[in-house]
């Protein structure tokens, strides 16, 4: 009988331990149950902040200050490079997936915000939506270049980080 406690309790114990790994809110690429995400999850992902990069700073560059104007033509010019090359990756057949055509609601609640400014209250909001942006992507794109379920994606993930660090460092120094 004792030794059925015992073992009842250590089970108890362990399974508890289990259960606990998957919980808590998802970080970067990883759903909730903390399970890495596919390749199908990563490309809308990373096609999403693509297109919301493009789209914030177009709407932003014409109007931003002198400081903002150079880094929004950057973004412009880098995230519809790395657009094209993960939509060729998609069409060569080496990654299942499908490219998303729109932003989602949180990213186009976001650009909405954007239209909604002017002036000085434009620059500060997207500069503070361009780092919180960039964290989020150097999050997904190392988790996924490190546990991804495609070799290529994962090499296209792992070449483009740098280039994100770099957005990163450029959009803080905007603040």
């Amino acid at each position: 009988m004792k030794r059925l406690v015992v073992f009842t309790a250590f089970t108890l114990l362990l399974g508890a331990q289990g259960f606990g790994q998957g919980m808590g809110p998802p970080s970067g690429p990883n759903d909730r149950s903390g399970m890495a995400i596919n390749a199908e999850e990563f490309v809308k992902k990373a096609a999403i902040g693509d297109m919301f990069e493009i789209e914030a700073s177009r709407l932003v560059e014409p109007k931003a200050d002198a400081d903002t104007k150079p880094f929004a033509q950057k973004m412009i010019a880098e995230h519809t490079k790395t657009s094209e090359e993960l939509k060729s990756l998609v069409q060569s057949g080496r990654v299942k997936a499908q490219i998303p055509t729109a932003l989602d609601p949180e990213h186009q609640s976001k650009l909405d915000q954007l239209k909604q400014q002017s002036g000085d209250a434009l620059d500060r909001t997207y500069d503070q939506m361009q780092v919180q942006a960039h964290k989020e992507a150097i999050t997904l794109f190392e988790n996924y270049a490190q546990t991804g379920d495609n070799p290529d994606l994962k090499d296209w993930a792992a070449k483009t980080l740098p280039h994100l660090k770099e957005h990163l460092s450029m959009a803080e120094k905007l603040k």
